[in-house]
């Protein structure tokens, strides 16, 4: 079974007996511990011992830094940190999670330096080194990951430590329960995202854009659907004016009929003389252009188109009835 590897870091002559503690701590909790002095580290003949270090912090779950009163070991990598700096400058870096624990004396010193920073014939008991202060400051003002705390034991750590990874971990139980909820939180963050690019889209000043988005609009147009059903066709439907929608029809033997002889409450008319059949449209459904106008689902009504048979004193579709019934017949 996986277990989450914790990377211990510090200077090691003055914190031997803190980097003890805390194997021996993360041990107990079933983790795994990574420390220079245990042979934790695989060290190999083609780059400098630190470097290995710093691998080995890139194939870790949690670093924790214990910084006290020495400097330590500058880094050959990077002569401007120390090789613990680097190490912690890494998981930094790779986005790993980081614990930082701060010896409580040097903490308390850190605020004297704070005021004299500048002043370069301050002497400080904690430390060894004054870029130890430096060190810290950039720490306090990392935008993230960085948790600070002061100790003065091992004992302290840990404590601090078991109460940070129990509270890790009831958060991960609580996104693990959460996960259909935020993934339709997600789902719903995509599809808002989309209705405000569609928006955008619709409102720029952009004509060829707009035309793109018409003939995308038009092959799903709802009409289609209804010529396939009418005529029985099997295959998929499409125009995108009446020209081309004649065209389709005169395919099927069906010619357009004299606007003269359109029922009354027809806009257009085809007719199959052989079959005795023809089609009208009730509704303007393009426009002065012949262009095809386009119609949510909401709004197209199937009703709109009709198949009908021709009356069989007719071979052409019924003539518009006559405006007034009190019209004198001429005999």
């Amino acid at each position: 079974m996986a277990k989450p590897r914790v990377f211990i870091s510090s200077t090691f002559y003055d914190l031997r007996q803190i980097r003890e503690d805390l194997e021996r701590f993360i041990l107990e909790i079933g983790y795994e511990p990574v420390r220079n002095e245990t042979g934790a580290i695989s060290y190999g003949r083609e780059s400098a011992p630190e470097s290995y270090a710093y691998k080995e912090v890139q194939l870790c779950d949690i670093i924790v830094t214990a910084i006290g009163g020495r400097y330590g070991t500058q880094s050959s990598e990077d002569p401007a940190l120390s090789i613990t700096q680097k190490e912690l400058r890494t998981a930094l870096e790779g986005g790993i999670q980081v614990f930082i624990f701060i010896e409580a004396n040097v903490l308390a010193e850190y605020e004297t330096y704070k005021i004299n920073k500048e002043n370069d014939t301050v002497r400080y008991h904690s430390i060894d080194n004054k870029r130890i202060f430096e060190y810290i400051e950039f720490l306090y003002g990392l935008p993230k990951n960085n948790p600070i705390a002061p100790f003065s034991t091992g004992k302290g750590i840990e404590d601090y430590l078991r109460n940070q990874w129990a509270g890790l971990f009831q958060r991960f139980l609580a996104e693990q329960k959460r996960a259909p909820e935020l993934k339709l939180i997600d789902e719903m963050k995509a599809i808002s995202s989309t209705l405000h690019q569609t928006v955008k889209f619709l409102t720029e000043d952009n004509k060829e854009k707009k035309d793109a988005l018409g003939q995308i609009l038009l092959l799903n147009h709802p009409a289609f659907q209804d010529f396939a059903k009418l005529l029985n066709v099997k295959y998929r439907v499409s125009f995108v004016s009446k020209s081309e929608l004649d065209e389709w029809f005169a395919a099927r033997s069906y010619k357009l009929v004299d606007e003269e002889k359109y029922d009354v409450d027809s806009k257009y008319e085809w007719s199959n003389n052989h079959a005795k059949k023809y089609v009208k449209i009730k509704h303007a459904i393009f426009d002065k252009n012949g262009d095809l106008k386009y119609f949510a689902p909401g709004q197209w009504k199937s009703e709109w188109v009709e198949l009908n048979d021709i009356p069989e004193t007719q071979s052409v579709a019924p003539k518009k009835k006559a405006q007034s019934d009190d019209i004198d017949i001429p005999f």
